[in-house]
């Protein structure tokens, strides 16, 4: 199966091609610029297919020659597409969201190639214990999240070797809320509104200074 982009020009174009036969084609030439229609049109494209990224063999594009904003959009949404394909599977995912003090909110995963296989319960834990608890890893560890490059800078220097995921894949978004929710939703796990409640995971400040002038009184 193949995947194949064109962005040289002033249209865009997305097809699906298996065993040279054309599955699906996807073309626009509305004057928008590429970057804001080439990725919602594979999106589209593999949704009205029934297919997934995982399902597909060869990402192939237009390299030139042609127009040099077009090209740099369609090589970097190639190299975004398959980057978690060639990179993940075998991998520790570190998720770490920054909670400051030294901390992060952060769960690990591990990409088997199929799925995500939960390693950890979401947690915040010190930037110190995190690094303490990966040194037992040996897989190549990818770090997401808004605390990513705090995580990355604190524990490479530490002799840990990590991998920034790409920043259009780093950070936090609705689309990762979207995939969980797809998830639970095939366990049958899904809560009604009114059992939903925020998950800290770590006391608020005003608590944490209730209970230290509490300690102090004693």
């Amino acid at each position: 199966m193949i995947l194949a982009l064109e962005s040289s020009a002033t249209a865009c174009s997305a097809a699906l091609c298996r065993d040279g036969e054309l599955v699906a084609q996807s073309y626009q030439n509305s004057g928008l610029t590429h970057s804001r229609t080439l990725l919602p049109m594979v999106r589209d494209m593999l949704a009205n297919s029934q297919l997934t990224l995982d399902q597909v063999d060869v990402i192939a594009v237009a390299a030139g020659p042609g127009s040099f904003t077009g090209l740099r959009i369609g090589v970097a949404t190639v190299k975004g597409l398959a980057w978690p394909l060639a990179h993940m599977a075998g991998s520790l995912i570190v998720c770490a969201m920054d909670a400051r003090r030294k901390q992060v909110y952060n769960a690990l995963f591990l990409a088997t190639g199929t799925g995500l296989e939960r390693l950890t319960p979401d947690r915040a834990i010190s930037l110190e214990e995190l690094g303490a608890e990966l040194k037992n890893y040996e897989n190549s560890k990818i770090v997401v999240g808004d605390g990513a490059k705090l995580c990355y800078n604190t524990l490479t220097e530490e002799g840990i070797p990590m991998t920034l995921a790409p920043e259009h894949l780093r950070m936090q978004s609705a689309w990762g809320v979207a995939r969980a929710a797809e998830e639970l939703a095939a366990r049958g796990e899904l809560v009604k509104g009114g059992a939903l409640v925020p998950q800290y995971h770590r006391l608020s400040q005003a608590e944490r200074e209730r209970l230290a002038r509490e300690k102090s009184q004693q």
